[in-house]
């Protein structure tokens, strides 16, 4: 069409979807619904030229801050809401299965594999509390799930995850433990403390755009995986900490909360929390997928 109009050029351009090359209908799916949207948003604000450049400059900023260390988009992502709602699109639950909740611009892969009850902390701080983390890991019917990987990690007692701190050792308070024939982990940590998420470059902008605060209450990251179900991402958080009601990537979830208690006689840490998860299969996942 060679006459577009404010009125007729959303129609225009998703009618040119798919007329040069093929796409698959989820590919037509999306971007239809992306047009119809993204338009109906210029329509509703009046979005002017200056404000597209501006937001078009703050991608291209948004892009030359990604590195190995730093994954902005996810940031943004995050700050938005978006990943967390992803999160459950992606991975709805029913019954007893745990709840899933956003991965974080802050994971490494590979963390050292560790024996049971071992200590992922590598370096102390001034006030640091030590805590006893155990639990188990079941299927949907309450069957303990024995071999079940645990990838853990948090951020130090300095508000920092180890690879954004030069001065704590490698993949300090990371590690990886596999339960036993009762579907039993154990580990010991640290109490894991609010910290703020990087709020300078494009996530500071977008922040203060929103008039929102880059702080996020204190919590232990997990992803569980065993053969023949789903993976788990998943975080726990201090129900005593901070910013629990306010948390800048809206991340959690009351199945989420948890109370760290005084340690028990013989735990030879400060605290003692135990929580427990359940895994759904992976033939349940993926039919809920397919729906």
């Amino acid at each position: 069409m060679r006459n577009v109009t404010i009125e007729n050029v959303t129609d225009v351009v998703i009618a040119s979807l798919g007329r040069h090359g093929p796409i698959t209908e989820r590919q037509r799916e999306i971007m239809t619904a992306l047009l119809r949207h993204l338009h109906g948003f210029c329509r509703e604000v009046k979005l002017q030229h200056h404000e597209f450049i501006d937001a078009c400059q703050f991608l291209a900023r948004a892009g030359e801050v990604c590195d190995e260390k730093r994954q902005e988009f996810i940031l943004l992502g995050d700050i938005l809401g978006v990943e967390v709602l992803v999160d459950m699109l992606s991975n709805p639950v029913k019954g007893t299965e745990s709840e899933s909740t956003v991965l974080g611009p802050f994971y490494r892969e590979n963390p050292p594999v560790l024996p049971k009850g071992a200590s992922t902390v590598q370096k102390h701080f001034d006030g640091e509390e030590t805590v006893l983390v155990e639990g188990y890991v079941r299927d949907g019917e309450g069957r303990p799930l024995a071999g079940a990987i645990l990838d853990i990690w948090e951020d130090a007692p300095n508000g920092l995850y180890e690879n954004h701190d030069p001065d704590q050792p490698d993949y300090n308070l990371r590690g990886r433990f596999e339960t036993d024939e009762n579907g039993h982990f154990s580990l010991k940590a640290l109490r894991p403390v609010p910290y703020p998420i990087p709020d300078n470059e494009t996530a500071g902008e977008l922040l203060r755009y929103m008039g929102h605060h880059p702080n996020r209450p204190g919590h232990l990251h997990f992803i569980l995986a065993k053969d023949g179900y789903r993976t788990l991402v998943s975080q726990i958080f201090d129900e005593d900490s901070a910013w629990l009601n306010e948390d800048s990537v809206f991340a959690v979830k009351d199945s989420l909360i948890t109370k760290f208690l005084p340690a028990r006689p013989g735990d030879d840490t400060d605290l003692y929390v135990r929580f427990d998860f359940t895994l759904k299969r992976q033939s349940e996942a993926q039919s809920v997928a397919a729906e």
